[in-house]
């Protein structure tokens, strides 16, 4: 009798769960794939695109920092390798573009005399200042003229394509000279260039509009050799012949017909320079932008008119960073304890009423607060029947500001208190209690100990935001009231708001000085900050 081998006898196939097909795996697979070259190829003819631009002025730094940019993108996420650099690299490139960069773009231009008359590079003054004392020669060349820019219609760059009315001969001018044209280089119909490629040829009303006073065009000039400039007249141009030689050798500028011989020199401030003869007469009001090392940093404590200010600012700044911090603590944490009480009913409806001026934009709340402060028709005197003008004297602006922001800020305080009360173990207050601790005694020995150890840190940062606190100056006060003797810093600027003022906000900006303060408070802040931090360390000891 044979006996038959056993069987194994396979189970049947699990058909409840469906089997992935070959669409769900491929589209899963296929679509971000696709999304990432997307990005990729977009990240790079971006790049492309702005390469000609930044060719052409000479920004190559901007340039290579750009292609780095693309080359790390592609080299990251363009491969299965450095997995972590996937996550690292978005939020490194966001902190150097936003942060890194303008930082030090701000040092670099506080190195600078840049501002209002200081513009302009050194060549295009000296042709301006040659082209102003320029007169007409008989016979002299006459062209017609189209400006082009390869910028902006408005702040250019500016070229001059002119056309001799008597020769027919083309020509670019620019502040480095003339250059001849060929035939084919532009396209000129009735005598006059109507296209240059690569240029944004201007309209004539544009012309006019740039060639007013203040205009880009105001004073502009081509060297034409021999002593010799052209320069607009109306909708066509002149070559004129100026007694003024300038020798690039030596850095003078030379007036043949009298022989005085003018040199740069700085002015009093060290921000500027001027040609200036050895009897002290400046051959012009004209500057031009150039490195002035630490001039600015060495006026911000040296001139008078700004270190007097200049300390007066810093201690009220310091004193509205504090009192603000300080006021909406204390009157958040009040609130947060006293709502924090299980005895107190509907604390959800109060916390909610509370929470109300936080939820309002704050430049909104600003510009009703100033309403609020108005001496003939504001609230705060209606109410309260008073007659008094609190933006139009020092001490009640600030009075008004400092209650202005705590109002805005100790929602903020509020919120974050109650977080904290609410995380702190009910078993210390029951211990405290019984080891015979008042309520008083409880928070001070050990509710607060405990709520500075989670608030510390946004204390720290909000006297930092404070400390920078623009908006609540700017729209409250605009940093008024102002005496005569000094125009530029008001009774309740910050430092901040007395730098925006000092870079946009008077006839002539001081972009480089206002740079240059911008360093000192980003270091002063960063000083403060971490003094504050240290003197936080021991709070570390309470856990």
């Amino acid at each position: 009798m044979t006996i038959a081998p056993d069987k194994t006898v396979s189970p049947p196939p699990d058909r409840s769960r469906p089997r992935p097909t070959w669409t769900a795996t491929a589209t899963s697979g296929v679509l971000p794939l696709v999304v990432k070259i997307v990005l990729l190829g977009l990240a790079a003819a971006l790049a492309v695109s702005v390469t000609p631009a930044l060719v052409r002025s000479g920004s190559w730094v901007f340039l290579g920092g750009v292609w780095a940019i693309v080359v790390v993108l592609l080299a990251v996420y363009a491969t299965k390798r450095a997995v972590p650099l996937k996550y690292l690299v978005p939020g490194t490139l966001f902190l150097v573009v936003f942060v890194v960069y303008p930082i030090l773009m701000t040092a670099q231009l506080s190195a600078t005399n840049y501002g209002d008359g200081t513009r302009n590079t050194k060549e295009a003054t000296v042709a301006r200042i040659i082209g102003a004392s320029a007169v007409q020669v008989p016979d002299a060349p006459s062209y017609t003229l189209a400006v082009g820019t390869t910028g902006s219609v408005d702040t250019g760059p500016f070229t001059f394509f002119l056309v001799d009315e008597a020769t027919g001969d083309a020509y670019a001018g620019d502040d480095e000279g003339l250059t001849p044209l060929d035939a084919d280089e532009v396209t000129i119909t009735d005598g006059t260039v109507t296209e240059a490629p690569g240029y944004t040829l201007l309209t004539r009303s544009e012309i006019n509009d740039a060639g007013q006073a203040g205009g880009e065009l105001e004073g502009f000039t081509v060297p034409a050799g021999d002593n010799s400039v052209i320069r607009q007249q109306g909708f066509s141009a002149i070559e004129l012949t100026s007694p003024l030689v300038y020798d690039e050798a030596t850095d003078t500028i030379t007036n043949t017909e009298t022989g005085v011989e003018y040199t740069p020199q700085r002015n009093q401030n060290g921000d500027r320079s001027y040609f200036t003869a050895e009897d002290g007469t400046r051959l012009s009001d004209q500057s031009w932008g150039e490195n002035v090392g630490f001039a600015n940093y060495v006026r911000a404590f040296t001139d008078p008119a700004i270190s007097r200010d200049f300390v007066g600012i810093l201690v009220w700044t310091l004193v509205f960073a504090v009192g603000s911090v300080g006021s909406t603590f204390a009157l958040g944490l009040f609130l947060a304890t006293v709502l924090n009480d299980p005895r107190m009913r509907f604390q959800r409806l109060y916390r909610s009423l509370l929470l109300l001026p936080y939820a309002i934009p704050g430049f909104i709340s600003l510009l009703i607060w100033s309403g609020f402060w108005n001496r003939d028709f504001g609230l705060v005197n209606d109410l309260l029947g008073l007659d008094v003008n609190w933006f139009g004297d020092t001490t009640l602006a600030r009075i008004a500001i400092l209650l202005t922001n705590l109002w805005m800020g100790f929602p903020y305080m509020f919120l974050v208190c109650t977080g904290a009360l609410q995380s702190i173990p009910s078993d210390l207050k029951e211990a405290a209690s019984l080891d015979g601790a008042n309520g008083f005694t409880q928070f001070r020995k050990v509710i607060l100990p405990l709520l500075l150890v989670a608030v510390a840190p946004l204390l720290v940062a909000s006297f930092a935001f404070n400390f920078n606190n623009f908006n609540a100056i700017q729209l409250l006060t605009e940093g008024g009231p102002f005496s005569p003797e000094n125009p530029t810093a008001g009774g309740t600027d910050i430092l901040i708001s007395y730098t925006y003022r000092l870079a946009f906000g008077t006839a002539a900006q001081q972009i480089g000085f206002a740079s240059a303060i911008s360093v000192l408070l980003f270091i002063l802040t960063g000083l403060l900050a971490a003094a504050q931090f240290r003197a936080t360390r021991s709070l570390e000891d309470v856990n």
